[in-house]
């Protein structure tokens, strides 16, 4: 193959122009990917005078040439320091903000259909709301409601996932147009999937709305659901959390929508990232059972667990999703014995550590407040991250195939080791 730098043009001469065919072989991607870099700026394309083909310049196909070899000797980007880059969450000084605007303000100001479009388009689409076909909710209903009575949300989740795939003949292409396409129906699908436990009301209007039916058997208020639809705004995304990070290795090897959202799910069901919220809600319960919060603490420490719904990693202060749903739990009038036993228990850790409280204290409020029961928060946030887990899978169909690929330090015995007997 000809280098890059031996195809610049002659000074004076016309700009060198690139077929979508010739970029994409000196890419190293198909020619489906070359339009997807067009889509996110970072190559521009234009059609040559009487021309249908788009062609490319040579010397911005040559820079991001040069910039992805950059990241396969290992610089920022690579799979090997397991820093990404990313156009869609920026966490920085106890905020966070989604494609450059507040994610808090985002959160309470729009749906949650509204934020995950723009975190998908960098594009606001008033009141947008996600249906899927019947055929295909049925499908997912039939094969969640095939499992033993005691399986998980999140296990309905997984399983409602496949079977959507299924449904969708289309789930192989990856352009941004069949992604998207297939994110609209998955989602919904997802809710249509759980069991309903509150049978007045119709599965039609915001996604919120179709999944208070599913969380809980209880009325609904319109302070409750607009917990709920903020909840989901707000924890659309959160850079990229453990689950986050196996969507994009999924992605990167080139696996579908569905299958990228199955990886983030089944990381998801560990107790440190999205059960956490269960353990919180449980704990809040055991509370407002005893009345205070020190005998409740002090039984998690002598049991060598540490207290749930406090303290986060990225943040210094308080978690900005928790301060937003607190806010807006003040408003729920049965919320608050919850609220004031969760402000026991940060007081009472208060005096040995200072951690503050996070999303999941939060959400643990909220479900215990509206008769849900511990897994709601659980479902709460894989309903929520599957259209952040969308965003990264479709910027990392982007990015160079299976740059995700760290390498392995070897500490095992010094080969050659005899045969085993």
């Amino acid at each position: 193959m000809t280098p890059m730098h031996d195809q610049h043009p002659a000074p004076g001469s016309p700009a060198r122009r690139l077929s979508t065919r010739e970029t994409a072989e000196l890419l190293g991607v198909k020619p489906e990917t070359v339009y997807a870099y067009v889509s996110r700026g970072q190559l521009s394309s234009r059609r040559e005078p009487g021309g249908r083909a788009s062609t490319f310049d040579a010397g911005e196909v040559d820079a991001l040439a040069r910039r992805n070899r950059r990241e396969a000797a290992g610089t920022p980007g690579s799979g090997g320091d397991l820093s990404v880059r990313t156009r869609i969450t920026l966490i920085d000084k106890d905020r966070y903000f989604f494609r450059g605007v507040d994610a808090t303000e985002l959160s309470t100001h729009h749906s949650y259909e509204e934020v995950a479009e723009w975190l998908w388009t960098g594009r606001m689409t008033r009141g947008v709301t996600f249906t899927a076909p019947e055929t295909t909710a049925a499908v997912a209903r039939r094969t969640a409601d095939a499992l033993p009575e005691h399986t998980s949300p999140t296990d309905r989740l997984r399983v409602a996932t496949i079977a959507a795939a299924t449904e969708d003949p289309l789930r192989f292409d990856l352009s941004e147009e069949s992604v998207l396409g297939s994110a609209r129906v998955l989602i919904p699908t997802l809710v249509a999937a759980l069991p309903v436990r509150r049978r007045r009301g119709h599965d039609d209007g915001p996604l919120a709305h179709r999944l208070w039916r599913r969380l809980t058997g209880t009325d609904p208020s319109d302070a409750a659901l607009r917990v709920l639809d903020t909840a989901l705004a707000l924890l659309v995304d959160h850079d990229l959390a453990a689950s986050t990070l196996a969507v994009r290795v999924a992605a990167s090897a080139r696996a579908h929508a569905y299958a990228a959202v199955s990886a983030g799910l089944g990381v998801l069901e560990g107790p440190l990232h999205g059960a956490s919220s269960g353990l919180a809600h449980r704990m809040l319960l055991d509370v407002l059972d005893q009345g205070t919060a020190v005998t409740v603490i002090a039984d998690e420490l002598r049991a060598g667990r540490r207290i749930p719904g406090l303290g986060h990693r990225l943040y210094e202060g308080e978690d900005p999703r928790a301060r937003v749903l607190f806010t807006l739990l003040e408003q729920v009038p049965r919320a608050e014995p919850a609220l004031l036993a969760a402000r026991d228990i940060v007081a009472t850790t208060a005096r040995h550590a200072p951690l503050h409280a996070n999303v999941d204290l939060a959400l643990a409020v909220f479900t215990a407040s509206c008769g849900m029961p511990a897994t709601a928060g659980e479902t709460i946030f894989a309903v929520a991250r599957t259209a952040g887990w969308i965003a990264h899978a479709l910027e990392e169909y982007g990015e160079r195939p299976l740059r995700m690929r760290p390498s392995g330090h070897y500490v095992g015995p010094k080969p050659p080791q005899p045969l085993p007997e």
